[in-house]
């Protein structure tokens, strides 16, 4: 089983989700707060690979939700400047096994990379079940708990509520 450093938010209900589903399947899951880590430019480079410039981004980040930041807009150096100023911004989680870095949940690319299938039949609903479901998004932007009945959202003050309180996946 793989040994997974893992970047993400604390209280980030995704990134609780892709842990559960990294423990069921045997692998060791090592947490770290990707918002407080001494980023370099060269260091968060390399998690993204290939991808291209607005993939690197978080787009439930109320900056790009708001358009103040327009990843499709943003060449890599002023990106990965915003990055370490605002860690919000970055696409998460990072995950690092061995010597490869990728950003991002895909279910079937960790799949194939380093296994998710659960070790314990007593994990197999669980695991069906969360693999079921889009592991990428944020859940929280979906599930409309913020909803202003006067219309519109009041998504943007309670991102920063949540934010401050490390229980939200912004």
């Amino acid at each position: 089983m793989a040994r997974v450093i893992f970047y993400s938010k604390p209280g980030c209900q995704g990134g609780t989700k892709q842990k559960v589903l990294l423990t069921a399947a045997g692998h060791e899951v090592i947490p770290y707060n990707l918002l407080t880590e001494p980023w370099t430019v060269e260091r968060l480079r390399s998690f993204f690979g290939d991808r291209p410039v607005a993939e690197w981004f978080n787009r439930s980040s109320p900056k790009v939700k708001s358009g103040e930041v327009v990843p499709e807009k943003i060449d890599a150096e002023t990106a990965l400047g915003l990055m370490l100023r605002e860690p919000l911004l970055i696409r998460r989680p990072l995950l690092e096994i061995g010597d490869r870095r990728e950003v991002g949940f895909d279910v079937e690319k960790i799949d194939a990379w380093i296994g998710l299938k659960p070790v314990d039949e007593s994990l197999q609903e669980i695991s069906e079940n969360l693999m079921k479901q889009d592991l990428q998004s944020c859940t929280h932007s979906h599930g409309n708990k913020h909803h202003n009945p006067q219309g519109g959202s009041n998504h943007g003050d309670a991102s920063q509520q949540h934010q401050k309180q490390g229980k939200c996946n912004h």
